[in-house]
């Protein structure tokens, strides 16, 4: 989580090529080999946020579950969202993908629009 708040302090230009692909997805087919894993990792980001001594808010929670997933060789897609609030002014948040499954920031996604998203797809082997 401090290695993804770090990374999120600098220009997002900076950080996006970082991210994945732009504009692209993994699939949505689940490999139940990673399933205890996802589940694990979900967990994990949940826990770390609300006990971090900085704001560990949602674009931080999804580039420290993809990079959790990287290192497992898991792909991913983080989401990057946009609606208005209650007052009418912009606000944003990112979720993260990988399979089937929402490792962070699902709560509530169903409230934004997809702008952006980044696949990181998982290392061949060989």
């Amino acid at each position: 989580m401090g290695w993804a708040k770090l990374k999120f302090r600098r220009k997002f230009a900076k950080i996006a090529p970082g991210l994945g692909a732009k504009s692209e997805e993994t699939s949505l087919d689940s490999d139940e080999r990673h399933v205890k894993t996802l589940k694990h990792i979900r967990s994990a980001i949940a826990v770390i946020s609300r006990n971090t001594p900085w704001e560990s808010k949602c674009m931080v929670q999804a580039m420290a579950g993809m990079q959790m997933l990287e290192r497992r060789g898991i792909s991913s897609t983080l989401y990057l969202g946009t609606a208005r609030d209650e007052h009418g002014k912009l606000i944003a948040h990112a979720w993260l993908r990988s399979g089937s499954m929402y490792v962070s920031g699902h709560e509530v996604m169903n409230q934004f629009v997809v702008v952006e998203k980044f696949a990181k797809h998982a290392r061949r082997a060989g």
